[in-house]
């Protein structure tokens, strides 16, 4: 029997940060490498990427990086990964293409080069286990479930999918051999939840198509579409609606012009003339009717770019009289307050907004009946739901009961949870570094609960400082209190306060140089009190105090 271990080090219990590992004797399999995007809370935050401490420690017992597919959600932490664990990847030809762009964009993985293009046919001896793949339906073309064969069964990983029965060439989910997985044995699923909350029917991309072509044929002016860039399907729709009714195309995000550039150059994206899509200078030559704009934002977020529309600040483009904004994506629940301000501002700007979800449900992961479909295809022996809140994976774990799944051949992992099969149950036998590891600018780590708190505090109550000049030796102030204030009191009408604050500073001090001991830290501590406590006394608030305090010699 083999020794079998699967751990979550991302993407259970959250949406997105995808990295699961399963080890088989020896041998590590990571399955993808994905981040997310930061929470409300964790202001100035650009990324959120898995710890993979445990990857690092064990390197040399890695066998590779299996892609499923090229959303952010499961290659945007590969670099991250590769900086430190140099092993190979492998993924379909799209997915790696996507992959190359976002590890040549890290200056230490720049010249990285060990990326392997696999399809549905290509299986991998690793000596320990076969690896094979088959073809699932997302909203990126050549998306790839993994299948890991061991003596005990396969462990399959779904990566994200969902069932669509119309779904074009690229896209089209492989049943055949998604019987063939079931009839071999099953012994784990991995399987996507981010839908299993929900029973109602997803669309299928056909009639995605035809309402995004009723929405463009249906505007008179300019139509401003806001998509994801990785969402492919989407772009792909509004490109063809955009060339049936004679329009062209504007692209006003870095991401999206690399993501359209290299799915066109693999054919994966089809535009029957190039010329349909434009650059922002050529924007005067077309009249407003002859115009798409597809707002993708900043990494892939399009609801910002709306808002700077809206209220003029957009490089390229501001919503004007006439125009008709499509949000051709499905937002997230943490995200409807956002869109909600975005929707006033577009209409104060003279827009209208029409939503895809005002007659659709759309998404790219399976509802509830999808994945019991998966379950009753593939009949595993234990489920590993994953890629979900814990609602989600909760309800994925309902699902597969109402099927015929043991409650006790279900896990609900927790990030770094080591589950182990022991020959008739998998069991936790502890658990390995995990959690989130924040990326701001190009520090990485370094920002933590601690910093997130004190960034908070500046951003509700604001910061006081205070410096001044002493002579330690003579027990003198050289240089009187100063003040300064951001973001606590409007200054021009708190003169009062603040010449009192500065007042207080120096009579704390001079008391303090009185004594016979002194020390830096005492000092500024006592400063810090006396300043809060006068503060909040006066105005009922608790700035940051930072006192700058200096010594001539």
């Amino acid at each position: 029997m083999d020794n079998i271990k699967i751990i979550a080090l991302g993407g259970v219990r959250e949406n997105g940060k995808n990295l699961y590992l399963a080890e088989i004797e020896d041998t590590i399999f990571v399955l993808d490498a994905g981040l997310k995007y930061p929470e409300n809370d964790q202001l100035g935050v650009d990324l959120v990427i898995p710890n993979m401490d445990y990857l690092v420690e064990n390197k040399k017992r890695v066998a590779g990086v299996f892609l499923t597919h090229g959303h952010a959600d499961a290659i945007g932490a590969l670099p991250y990964l590769l900086a430190n664990v140099k092993v190979p990847v492998f993924g379909s030809e799209l997915t790696i293409e996507l992959a190359k762009l976002v590890v040549k964009n890290y200056d230490l993985t720049k010249k990285f080069n060990d990326f392997h293009i696999i399809n549905a046919e290509t299986e991998i001896d690793f000596g320990v286990t076969e690896v094979s793949f088959f073809k699932t339906t997302h909203s990126i073309p050549e998306s790839l479930g993994v299948v890991l064969k061991t003596k005990a069964g396969n462990i399959v990983y779904t990566g994200d999918f969902k069932f669509d029965q119309a779904a074009e060439d690229g896209y089209q989910t492989d049943f055949a051999r998604l019987a063939e997985i079931g009839r071999e044995g099953v012994l784990a699923l991995l399987s996507d939840s981010a839908n299993a909350d929900s029973k109602i029917q997803i669309a299928s991309e056909r009639e995605v198509e035809a309402e995004v072509a009723h929405v463009m044929s249906d505007c008179s002016g300019r139509v401003i579409v806001a998509a994801v860039a990785s969402n492919l399907s989407r772009i792909q729709q509004v490109f063809d609606a955009a060339d049936e009714t004679g329009r062209y195309v504007l692209l006003t995000g870095y991401d999206v012009e690399n993501i359209v550039r290299t799915a066109m150059k693999l054919g994966k994206l089809k535009v029957s003339n190039e010329r349909l899509i434009i650059k922002p200078k050529d924007l005067p030559r077309f009249e407003d009717h002859e115009l798409v704009i597809l707002e993708t934002g900043r990494i892939g977020e399009p609801l910002e770019g709306l808002r700077k529309m809206a209220i003029g600040r957009h490089r390229y483009v501001q919503i004007k009289d006439g125009d008709t904004v499509f949000i051709a994506t499905t937002p997230t629940v943490s995200k409807e307050a956002m869109v909600a301000r975005v929707e006033n501002l577009i209409y104060r700007a003279g827009g209208e907004v029409k939503s895809i979800t005002n007659n659709l449900r759309v998404s790219g992961h399976g509802n509830f009946r999808d994945l019991q479909m998966m379950i009753n295809i593939l009949n595993p022996n234990y489920l590993f739901p994953t890629q979900g809140e814990y609602r989600q994976l909760a309800a994925h774990a309902e699902a597969a009961q109402e099927v015929g799944i043991l409650p006790e051949h279900i896990y609900i992992m927790k990030r770094g949870d080591v589950m182990v099969y022991e020959g008739d149950a998998f069991l936790h036998t502890g658990s390995v570094a995990s959690g989130d590891v924040l990326l701001d600018g190009q520090a990485i780590g370094d920002v933590g609960n601690v910093v997130l708190r004190d960034r908070k505090l500046l951003s509700e109550e604001g910061i006081f400082i205070v410096a001044m000049t002493i002579n330690r030796r003579q027990k003198k102030i050289v240089a009187k209190a100063r003040v300064h204030t951001r973001g606590f009191v409007y200054v021009k009408k708190s003169r009062d306060i603040l010449s009192e604050a500065a007042d207080l500073v120096n009579t704390t001090v001079e008391n303090y140089l009185a004594q016979d001991d002194f020390d830096w830290g005492d000092l500024k501590g006592e400063v810090r009190d006396a300043l809060g406590k006068y503060l909040f006394d006066q105005t009922k608030r608790r700035p940051t105090v930072l006192p700058v305090l200096m010594e001539v010699r």
